[in-house]
């Protein structure tokens, strides 16, 4: 379901709030708790005319941790809500951290690509028009692991957001995690839209995601050089009416730092990630209720690429198969030129710095992990993007047209 496509207007304010991975402040001495909420507005071709508002508690019981709540109505019944709770500790001398997400959401007559409309050769005729509802709850317990930054300064390694890069292995430098996710997730259509079709899946799924990171940055919000690796897998042991699967992700980011140019740009930075995944379980099968049935995940939790990070001109899930190979490439310039800090309601915040970006993603899915094929017939998305941070959140606004169709977000964060 594309909820943010063609967005006409949305308020910065609620991209401010709105983050999954909340930063701490810099300074871990002000312990008070700090509360802000905002209303806000957008209008989008799936969702119509949506109004909601979001709220973000920082220093939530911890100095580190932060509560954040966001809820969206539109005048076409549907709904959206998300809470989460981050970075919450046993003690201070703990290398671990805790979390939570819950998600839950109701769409009316929004668009899905499901079956063989997911597959490479898909296109975009293939969605249908449908009602939905979605859930997904998730639990977090991060492990900062003893060497690199981990060594010596604990969980408070993974907040900061400026550090030093001091190697190029895991054990010399950055900050090394091993993540423990269980989850929970659903989809359920509620018309024949889709059983006219004859398309059909697991309305829910439950397992575990294990997923090592080495953060070797040297800055979380802002990277001008160094390197991220995260490799995940994931496992469900499925239940009495759905198969066991189980698949792995590769994500690999670098940056590197092109220096400034004479007195127009400050700073220039190539930024490079590569995305792969798999689904071995994907042509076993399993006796269900005296059926076989492959040992796949249900679409909504398999691999699949379009979405707010690979293929930025499709819609979140567009395309979804055993296998995915994306390459996303941006050119990321910090322009001498800063005026945000004079504009209104800029200057009611702390703005130091804005981007331009220039990115470019391809990438496909298949049957099979075969790199050969992976390589052909990818699909390709490109545009440009203004990034800022604020109140020491990075809010990115871009644009994006591909070989099906051009979409634009308001979101938070780097994409990579």
């Amino acid at each position: 379901m594309n909820s943010y496509k063609k967005i006409k207007a949305v308020a910065l304010a609620a991209a401010l709030l709105y983050s999954v991975s909340a930063q701490s402040d810099d300074n871990q001495k002000d312990y008070a708790p700090d509360f802000a909420a905002v209303p806000f507005a957008f209008s989008s071709d799936s969702l119509g005319f949506a109004v909601g508002a979001a709220g973000l508690i920082k220093s939530a019981g911890q100095p580190q941790a932060s509560l954040l709540g966001v809820g969206v109505i539109t005048d076409k019944n549907s709904w959206i809500t998300f809470l989460a709770a981050n970075n919450y500790v046993l003690s201070q001398d703990s290398r671990w951290l805790f979390g939570a997400e819950l998600y839950a959401a109701d769409f009316n007559q929004a668009d899905y690509y499901v079956g063989d409309g997911t597959l490479n050769d898909s296109s975009q005729n293939d969605a249908i028009i449908a009602d939905g509802k979605e859930a997904q709850y998730r639990l977090t317990a991060r492990y900062i692991l003893p060497f690199g930054a981990g060594e010596s300064e604990g969980f408070m390694a993974a907040i900061k957001p400026v550090r030093t890069i001091t190697g190029s292995s895991p054990w010399t430098s950055g900050v090394s995690s091993l993540e423990f996710r269980p989850f929970y997730q659903s989809r359920e259509f509620t018309d024949s839209a889709v059983s006219d079709t004859g398309f059909e899946e697991p309305t829910s799924v439950w397992g575990l995601e294990t997923r090592f990171d080495w953060d070797n940055r040297n800055n979380t919000r802002n990277p001008t050089e160094g390197s991220r690796s995260q490799f995940s897998v994931t496992y469900s042991p499925g239940d009495s009416d759905s198969p066991e699967w189980w698949k792995w992700e590769l994500s690999q980011s670098w940056f590197w730092d092109l220096g400034a140019f004479k007195d127009l740009i400050d700073q220039q930075v190539f930024a490079f990630n590569v995305y792969t995944g798999d689904t071995p379980s994907w042509n076993n099968t399993q006796n269900i209720n005296g059926k076989d049935e492959f040992n796949r995940p249900p679409e909504y939790a398999g691999t699949r690429l379009g979405g707010l990070y690979r293929l930025r001109s499709f819609q979140g899930g567009r395309y979804v198969d055993r296998s995915a190979l994306s390459y996303s490439m941006e050119y990321r310039v910090l322009p001498d030129w800063q005026p945000l800090g004079e504009w209104p309601v800029f200057d009611w915040y702390d703005v130091p710095w804005w981007q331009w970006v220039a990115f470019a993603d391809i990438g496909r899915v298949a049957d099979e992990y075969n790199l050969v094929e992976l390589h052909k017939d990818m699909k390709w998305s490109a545009g440009g993007a203004i990034r800022f941070q604020v109140e020491g959140v990075v809010v990115r606004t871009e644009i994006a047209w591909g070989s099906e169709d051009n979409m634009f977000r308001v979101m938070i964060n780097q994409p990579f």
